[in-house]
């Protein structure tokens, strides 16, 4: 079906467009999926066509938060979280056989909401709230897109990948470890990243920040350890912070937990250091601009940090959190390395003189971080979310 044929279709639909979204308990599933709705909603309504969006998930997980500052409706059912183990005896821990009871009741609850709503089509990002709601889909006969952020298949939608009308996927090498019966109902749609990061100016950095003691001559460094902040990137760069600002200017968002000490540590570096110099316990509204004015960027390598490195070309320093779900971090960093489009530090590497050894050619040489560049931007797609929502509404018409 053409773009044209679908759109025709949807304006013919004399009704708003029922969307139920299933997926959260970290910004890895939530924002994608919130990415989705907007970006759906704009579409329909250039089409003359409303919107009716249901988010179900949990009480307690990010979505919750996110759903009650949009104004989007929300419910709940009940569920339960796998603990894993590389022990199988540990699977059956107490906790894990508790919240297995709860899947039955969270089944009926998902199976009630899906029926009384009757969504044109359920859209999953995973997490373990997904699998009853996704499964509820199934059984009302309701089309159920699942889409996977990281390269490997999380547990929510492996579980529900045969029962899915498409599953769409971040990345061409995700396709090789999807199921012989499933991979004819994938597609590559990208991560979808929000709008507003792609849109970044670096004067606006600049001014906003205070950044007046910034040597425009050289490279500017980003570093972050997402919203909490990382100890461990924090340690590590504190170690080697002298030599690197010699080499860049640096913005560090170290969390909220260590700004008291990176700061008394900011006061201790030489005037014409601490100039080059911005720590912060967290980036708001200024981050588009921030990154845009970002040479090279060091951080984890969650979903979404991966989507925004590669949808705007950034070189990168990539440091897993060890304690990934699946180990999907490592896998993400390791996938960009093997393009040419970052530098990954894993386990025992991440030490001062590991993470010196990384960044320091890259800053040494604009070709190569030209080059990494380059094979971010291949790996990268500004337009998933266009992409994911031509698969939402192409199941539903």
């Amino acid at each position: 079906m053409t773009s044209a044929d679908l759109d025709r279709r949807l304006a013919a639909l004399g009704r708003p467009f029922r969307l139920i979204v299933t997926g959260g308990g970290t910004g890895g599933h939530t924002y994608p999926a919130l990415t989705a709705i907007r970006t759906t909603a704009a579409r329909l309504d250039r089409l003359g066509v409303g919107l009716d969006v249901l988010w179900v998930g949990t009480a307690t997980g990010l979505e919750a938060r996110v759903t009650e500052r949009e104004g989007i409706p929300f419910k709940t059912v009940a569920t339960g979280k796998i603990r894993r183990s590389s022990n199988p005896l540990k699977l059956a821990s107490p906790a894990n056989i508790k919240d297995m009871g709860r899947v039955p009741l969270g089944a009926a609850q998902a199976r009630s909401i899906v029926s009384d709503f009757r969504p044109d089509v359920v859209l999953s990002t995973g997490g373990y709230v997904a699998v009853p709601v996704g499964l509820a889909a199934k059984f009302c006969r309701r089309p159920l897109v699942i889409h996977e952020q990281t390269v490997r298949l999380g547990l929510a939608n492996r579980a529900l990948a045969r029962a899915a009308t498409r599953v769409a996927v971040s990345s061409e090498s995700t396709l090789p470890l999807l199921p012989d019966s499933v991979r004819a109902s994938a597609v590559v749609t990208g991560n979808p990243v929000r709008p507003e990061v792609l849109t970044g100016e670096p004067d606006k950095a600049i001014a906003a920040l205070g950044l007046t003691g910034f040597d425009r001559t050289r490279p500017t460094v980003y570093i972050t350890g997402g919203a909490q902040g990382s100890v461990q990137i924090n340690t590590t760069v504190r170690a080697v912070l002298p030599w690197l600002l010699t080499q860049a200017n640096v913005v560090h968002q170290c969390g909220a937990t260590s700004i008291e000490e990176s700061r008394q540590y900011a006061t201790q570096l030489p005037d014409d250091l601490r100039h080059r110099y911005l720590v912060t316990d967290f980036v708001g509204p200024e981050l588009p601009d921030v990154l845009a004015l970002a040479d090279v960027v060091i951080s984890r390598s969650g979903a979404g940090t991966i989507a925004e490195l590669t949808a705007l070309g950034k070189p990168s320093v990539l440091i897993p959190l060890a304690t990934s779900a699946g180990n999907e971090q490592e896998h993400n960093a390791l996938h960009l390395q093997q393009a040419g489009a970052a530098v990954a530090l894993l386990k025992d590497a991440v030490t001062p003189e590991g993470l010196r050894d990384a960044v320091a050619p890259i800053l040494a040489a604009p070709e190569r971080r030209e080059q990494m560049a380059v094979q971010a931007r291949a790996l990268g797609r500004p337009d998933a979310a266009d992409r994911l929502t031509d698969v939402l509404l192409g199941v539903a018409v």
